[in-house]
């Protein structure tokens, strides 16, 4: 497991923060490197101009690192317009240009320009510079791909591997209220991981991260198997359920290790909301994890400062020093709980909170330090019912048998080191009900949830459905609900819940479904995954479409550990 450091500071013990690279990251992204005008200018390009078109009018400064020293001189009084109206409040310059660029340390002519003479060297960090790279025959970049709609190989991707630079970026260049910059070093130290990465390194991982000299550590990374961005959007990629155990181990591993003051996760805006409820669920920590998601510009990087803060502030921490409130992200100086946490929209202020009861657990940055409002009453990481640690090495599972019918079988979950298998990850499906749809009462007009469970039976051991209904006693209507029976009494459990963002807790019970109180179908999904690591699949009738006494009995038992996760987590 691969990991970059930030060095410790020289000021004694301080915090050190384990954060993971999440898939398809806007935080971890950067705008295209364009070819800019020193370009043109050096190079006698004809002119540069945008994917849009338009020509270049101003040189798109990039950061980058000196290869070596150089001296520079800046004018004074050019770092603000109203400088030079409080000119006396100034020391003088360390000397003057004349005309023909020579310096003087004092005025020779009244056409001599005043100015700050310094030197820049590498070991400065990053300096803001023009972008004078070309593709490789000689032609301006002008966005990520070689050209438009261009294949993997002709393509540079603009995620960073890890958020190491990230942090470095931000150090740089963002400022404090007051000006500062360094935010992110003056609260903790850092470790990098890739838990699942928006970006690759497709000839492999540079020397510095090789672990060993194994095939492993240089064999080339793959679009989709190792890394998923979402641009160029020709090579979106989404990961798989595989991936989903292995971030959960490496997060849980690296908590575990008692070196960290906390975690903070980097995942795109769309489905942060999503890992961090089930890294909420899952990872036996009483230390703070924060999610993250936000632009590539200051507010995004706001979003990061702010979950170092609430991490080092706290703010979080019981009478005993443990995580009080759960996973949260940090997002637009809001703190929201995992469980709530939605985003609505691509703007500022774009989430919002679901359930209609709560989820917004304090503020943070203007106009004070973090606060904590409240703590949720819900079961959470260390208190966790379906916590890493409680899931067994094997469960139940469901699959066809020879004689066309359910039966049971053991599928393993955890190997002998405790990892989680992502060949156990559950498949749950979501459907949702709407009136004027279908208004049988025959299980076989269900033609997708039927195919479905045909398809779980063959390939899915581990399955269930999460219904988002009516609001809000979660009807679905007579075929779907005879359609549900059959999925239950063939191994899969069913949760109903509102449909959309409800306002209000799903108490009416199904007959062997499980009540979903006010999440959204997306969390219950979750949810229902985390359980079925937990408890397995429910038990296997005969014949599903007509269970024996004693067949029912034993789903109604299975049915309540389920239920009893659902009212407390």
């Amino acid at each position: 497991m691969p990991v970059r450091r930030t060095p410790a500071q020289p000021t004694g013990p301080r915090p050190r923060i384990a954060v993971f690279a999440g898939p398809t990251a806007t935080v971890l992204n950067s705008m295209p490197l364009v070819t800019g005008l020193k370009a043109a200018e050096k190079y006698g390009l004809e002119r540069v101009v945008g994917r849009d078109g338009r020509p270049i009018r101003y040189e798109p400064l990039r950061p980058q690192r000196l290869a070596a020293p150089v001296k520079v001189y800046v004018e004074q009084f050019s770092a603000h317009p109203m400088e030079s109206d409080m000119a006396e409040l100034y020391a003088p310059p360390d000397g003057y240009l004349s005309p023909d660029g020579g310096f003087h340390r004092e005025r020779t002519s009244p056409e001599d320009k005043p100015v700050f003479e310094m030197e820049l060297r590498p070991e400065d960090g990053l300096y803001p510079l023009p972008y004078v790279a070309r593709q490789a025959d000689g032609s301006p970049w002008d966005g990520d791909a070689a050209w438009l709609g261009a294949p993997v190989e002709q393509t540079r991707f603009p995620f960073y591997p890890d958020a190491s630079r990230l942090f470095e970026e931000i150090d740089r260049f963002d400022m404090d209220d007051d000006g500062a910059v360094g935010q992110l070093a003056g609260k903790a130290d850092y470790d990098f991981y890739r838990a699942a990465p928006s970006g690759g390194y497709r000839k492999g991982l540079p020397a510095e991260l090789r672990t060993d000299v194994g095939e492993g550590d240089i064999e080339p990374e793959t679009l989709g198997d190792d890394f998923w961005p979402y641009r160029p959007a020709v090579h979106r990629r989404e990961p798989g359920p595989g991936r989903l155990a292995i971030l959960t181990n490496q997060v849980a591993r690296a908590l575990a290790s008692g070196a960290y003051a906390g975690g903070i996760w980097l995942e795109g805006s769309p489905h942060v909301e999503e890992t961090s409820y089930w890294l909420n669920l899952l990872i036996p920590t009483d230390r703070p994890i924060v999610g993250i998601a936000g632009h590539i510009d200051v507010s995004g990087h706001k979003n990061v400062v702010d979950a170092a803060e609430y991490i080092v502030s706290g703010i979080w921490k019981d009478e005993a020093g443990r995580d009080s409130v759960g996973v949260v992200t940090t997002i637009d100086e809001m703190i929201i709980s995992a469980r709530e946490v939605q985003k609505g929209d691509d703007r500022p202020g774009g989430y919002i909170v679901t359930g209609g009861h709560g989820g917004v657990v304090g503020t943070m940055g203007k106009p004070g330090p973090a606060v904590l409002t409240y703590r949720p009453n819900r079961r959470h990481t260390y208190t966790s019912a379906v916590r890493l640690d409680q899931i067994p090495t094997s469960v139940r599972g469901a699959r066809r048998g020879a004689d066309g019918n359910p039966e049971e079988m053991q599928v393993p979950v955890r190997d002998a080191n405790g990892d989680l298998l992502g060949s156990a990850i559950p498949k749950v499906t979501i459907f949702k009900h709407a009136r004027y749809d279908e208004g049988s009462t025959d299980a076989a007009a269900e033609i997708e949830l039927m195919s479905r469970m045909g398809h779980n039976l063959e390939h899915a051991p581990l399955a269930g459905f999460v219904a988002e209904a009516s609001v809000p006693y979660a009807h679905v209507g007579p075929s779907r609900d005879a359609a549900i029976r059959l999925a239950i009494f063939s191994g899969m459990p069913v949760v109903k819940v509102s449909r959309g963002n409800a306002e209000g807790y799903v108490f009416a019970r199904i007959p062997f479904g499980i009540a979903g109180a006010n999440l959204t179908a997306t969390k219950a999904r979750l949810l229902l995954m985390a359980c079925l690591l937990r408890f397995g699949a429910l038990p296997v009738a005969k014949d599903p479409a007509n269970p024996t006494p004693a067949e029912m009995e034993a789903t109604a038992r299975a049915v309540k550990a389920y239920q009893e996760v659902f009212d407390t987590h």
